[in-house]
């Protein structure tokens, strides 16, 4: 069964200004295009929306790039922020669909039991002429009790252990070229290439136009990979950001998630006692 995990942007305008509404700008840039989401949120968001920074509210300890942070500091950075117990969540990045499905994942992982994600994101806000605010959020603290749920965050021996069982598929967000290792890793010091035995589904593959693809077109985007919906689903990528998109898309569908490898490639590629693949994903 699939849940309803998109509001459109008329209903959210509707909604705007509820007290029980949290809004929240996820957008994400990767390092090498130069771009601040921080930056951006000042120069212009949805009215009313707080700031999330997957950079910042994260477990910083493990020298891997934005991973979940633990329930203590994590309840500590949503109460800041205004996001508390008894809210429901929206939300939304700048490029229509990207690091919006992070925290979409992670409000998740911690209880949080009603978080949709803005259909087309802030460029299609944009693109209908709703306000917009300037400026830092400025909603008041409101406690937030995180309850985590088991099995939405995996780690690097969940993903050997569902690889040796069988128990899961693990597909892979990150571009054929660099699944295959043709093209070179954008962090430096990681090897090139994919965990074996995994799949490969870029996750520019089942998005179109800032877009999750719906119905047969998702359907189709996933099986063309060879993904089997019928089995349990394990996602990975390069630091845990598309393999979100991966995951709601697989959920969309009406598959099921088997979790997500929050480590991914940063962490796989850089060990050097790790095997790995090169060239297409191997039959299964």
């Amino acid at each position: 069964m699939t849940r309803d995990n998109f509001v459109s942007p008329a209903a959210l305008a509707a909604e705007l200004g509820a007290p029980d509404l949290g809004v929240i700008d996820a957008s994400w840039h990767l390092p090498s295009t130069g771009r601040s989401g921080a930056a951006e949120f000042r120069l212009g968001h949805i009215p009313g929306a707080a700031f999330f920074d997957i950079d910042v509210i994260a477990d910083a300890s493990t020298g891997l790039p934005h991973m979940l942070p633990d329930a203590k500091p994590f309840a500590a950075a949503m109460t800041a922020l205004g996001l508390g117990d008894g809210m429901r969540f929206v939300v939304y990045d700048s490029l229509g669909l990207f690091a919006a499905a992070r925290v979409w994942w992670t409000l998740r992982a911690f209880g949080a039991e009603d978080v949709k994600i803005l259909d087309g994101g802030l460029p299609q806000w944009l693109a209908e002429n709703r306000p917009i605010e300037r400026g830092e959020s400025r909603r008041a603290p409101r406690p937030f009790t995180p309850k985590p749920v088991p099995g939405f965050v995996a780690s690097l021996d969940d993903v050997r252990q569902v690889l040796a069982r069988g128990s899961a598929q693990v597909v892979d967000a990150r571009s054929a070229e660099r699944f295959e290792g043709r093209a070179a890793e954008p962090r430096p010091g990681l090897r090139s290439g994919h965990i074996p035995g995994s799949l490969n589904l870029p996750f520019s593959e089942v998005v179109e136009s800032g877009r999750l693809k719906r119905g047969a077109a998702l359907a189709a985007a996933i099986a063309a990979r060879g993904v089997d919906l019928a089995r349990p689903v394990l996602t990975t990528c390069g630091s845990g950001v598309t393999a979100a998109i991966l995951a709601l898309a697989i959920e969309e569908a009406g598959g099921r998630i088997a979790g997500l490898y929050d480590g991914s490639w940063t962490e796989w590629g850089s060990r050097a006692d790790l095997p790995i693949a090169v060239g297409p994903a191997a039959a299964s």
